[in-house]
């Protein structure tokens, strides 16, 4: 667990993009029954734990060149950041998700955009 969880550190999500690792296993019906591959998934709505939460949407960056050439300033990107923060539990678009494996693990890629609803709680955290 804890091997993962310093992978999981390792990840870098781009943009206004959230990792969330699903809460239930679309592999299994409600009975535990193993589903074949290639199964599509009925569900438009899926859940899970937000794990990683990118930096947001970009902001333009003004430029004061004209006004004061001789200010060196170095450029940083300015982000509007997303409303998701890890741990939380999230509702979202199976439609606009990314299905990923990582460590033997499923995980989706969901734009904000695709994130209809997010609970905040605290032990949220404990299960990831």
């Amino acid at each position: 667990m804890n091997d993962t969880k310093d992978k999981l550190s390792k990840l870098i999500v781009v943009g206004d993009r959230v990792l969330i690792k699903p809460k239930t296993n679309p592999d299994k019906t409600r009975s535990g029954l193993f589903l074949p591959p290639g199964y599509s998934e009925k569900e438009v709505i899926q859940s899970g734990y937000v794990v990683k939460v990118g930096p947001g949407y970009p902001i333009p960056i003004m430029s004061d060149e004209e006004s004061e050439p001789w200010k060196q300033k170095p450029e940083e990107a300015k982000y509007l950041p997303l409303q998701a923060k890890t741990g939380d539990l999230a509702i979202f678009l199976q439609k606009g998700a990314i299905e990923i494996h990582y460590m033997d693990e499923r995980y989706y890629i969901v734009p904000q955009n695709s994130i209809l609803l997010l609970e905040r709680d605290g032990f949220a955290l404990d299960i990831l």
